[in-house]
């Protein structure tokens, strides 16, 4: 049986590669993506069970390119669970509404993974 697929999309180092390891113990096969703008195509191309993003960079921009996901009708399902240094409620409805599944700060996502990715999973 194949593994289920989770893109990770990052550019800090940390905790980028922490997630990326906790994920391939957890039992998924990981694809990477540094440009966050390959995002929309490589959801349509590889259909993944399931998006991890980091928003810390340039979070305007990448929210821009989750509602191209969430509009884009392939992978408009595809939940996004989005994560940052610090997480705001002005900020959690704004990612909500460009089309992020669940949004957790960057302790939360390395220790609560399982049960993100299981809530996350239940909104398909």
């Amino acid at each position: 049986m194949t593994k289920p697929l989770a893109l990770v999309v990052y550019q800090n180092l940390m905790p980028g590669t922490q997630l990326v390891n906790r994920l391939h113990d957890l039992g998924y096969r990981v694809q990477s993506l540094s440009d966050p703008r390959a995002l929309k195509d490589a959801a349509e191309r590889e259909k993944p069970i399931v998006v991890l993003m980091d928003l810390a960079p340039a979070a305007a921009d990448l929210l821009l390119v989750i509602s191209a996901v969430r509009t884009n009708g392939p992978t408009s399902h595809i939940p996004i669970v989005a994560f940052a240094q610090s997480v705001e409620e002005k900020f959690i409805e704004t990612a909500q509404n460009a089309g992020v599944t669940l949004l957790a700060n960057e302790e939360a996502i390395l220790a609560q993974l399982p049960q993100l990715l299981d809530q996350a999973l239940e909104f398909v």
